[in-house]
């Protein structure tokens, strides 16, 4: 196992140099420049050269590119353009928030969706597995901004019960004001998960009831719980936690729209805030870090699958 995971983490470096490279093209690839919003639109010639130095956005692409990922290699992303503070400090500030929010959205997620993936599994066919299915459906079609635009007012425009503005509060600050304020995020993105979650599972547990395991284990005289909980649902959960881990990881990436909503203080929306003032070095680490983020959770999954199936051999 440890080398397994020795190999994965040597893996690492030229999947973000790559990345890296990418995202450097494709950010200076966009039509303008931060240098207007900086300046002003009355600005000089000589205003808008002092700031284009000041900035090192004077020099070429490659030796712009050498610098940042010189400095980045060493946790260094530079100044936010806009705010003049390290981007390090300022993604630092959003990760526990986003953490919140993601870890929140996955539990409802899993709420939601694993008892309707077991009982449409369980009932293939049925009216109830009609209803599920259909349920599903509906949680996958719905958008979340209308979904998040709904439930704000519901509980909080007309109930009051809930704020329609979604501040951090840490949990283990408060527990009580961090579920009141993360609750409406968490449940719209977490109603749309569960759509996910409950056809990945529903599909796996239907292939794996259909397997001469279960009808040795049935024959024998085994109680169905006992051969959906030890057996059925061990070997289903396989792809089920790839589906978890991405989606874990997409939430912790920042979910911009739902942010957006809920005006919550995540990482998804420190993004759209810097692209819209086209903070080049700050886009450039959020989007690392989302990078990074998605790398070390499929890691983590890797190493989840040989608990849940000895079998597998990371030798």
């Amino acid at each position: 196992m440890m080398g397994f995971v020795l190999r994965r983490l040597a893996q690492l470096l030229p999947v973000l140099l790559i990345a890296s490279t990418g995202i450097w093209a494709m950010i200076y690839a966009v039509p303008g420049s931060p240098i207007g919003a900086i300046v002003g639109e009355n600005a000089t010639p000589e205003q808008i050269q002092a700031a284009m130095v000041r900035l090192g956005l004077d020099q070429p692409m490659a030796v712009q590119y050498w610098s940042w990922l010189r400095n980045a290699l060493v946790g260094d992303f530079g100044l936010s353009i806009q705010n003049r503070e390290p981007v390090l400090d300022l993604i630092v500030q959003r990760i526990p928030a986003t953490i919140q929010l993601g870890v929140s959205a996955t539990v409802v997620g899993l709420l939601l969706g694993v008892p309707v993936a077991v009982i449409s599994a369980l009932r293939p066919g049925s009216w109830v597995d009609r209803w599920l299915s259909g349920w599903s459906a509906l949680a996958l079609g719905v958008p979340t901004f209308w979904l998040g635009i709904l439930l704000i007012l519901l509980f909080a425009v007309y109930l009051r019960w809930l704020p329609s503005a979604s501040g951090y509060v840490s949990i283990w600050e408060s527990p009580w004001q961090a579920l009141r304020n993360v609750l409406l995020p968490a449940v719209t993105l977490g109603v749309y998960v569960s759509g996910i979650f409950a056809r990945f599972l529903r599909a796996s547990l239907l292939g794996e009831l259909r397997a001469d395991y279960v009808r040795t284990a049935r024959s024998k005289g085994l109680l169905e719980r006992d051969v959906v909980g030890r057996h059925v649902m061990r070997n289903a959960l396989l792809p089920f936690v790839t589906i978890v881990g991405l989606m874990m990881a997409t939430f912790i990436g920042g979910t911009v729209v739902t942010e957006a909503v809920f005006t919550y203080p995540g990482l998804g929306r420190l993004l759209i805030q810097a692209i819209h003032t086209r903070d080049y070095p700050l886009i450039q680490g959020c989007i690392l870090f989302i990078l990074v983020v998605f790398v070390l959770i499929n890691l983590a999954v890797d190493m989840l699958y040989a608990y849940i199936d000895p079998r597998i051999d990371y030798g």
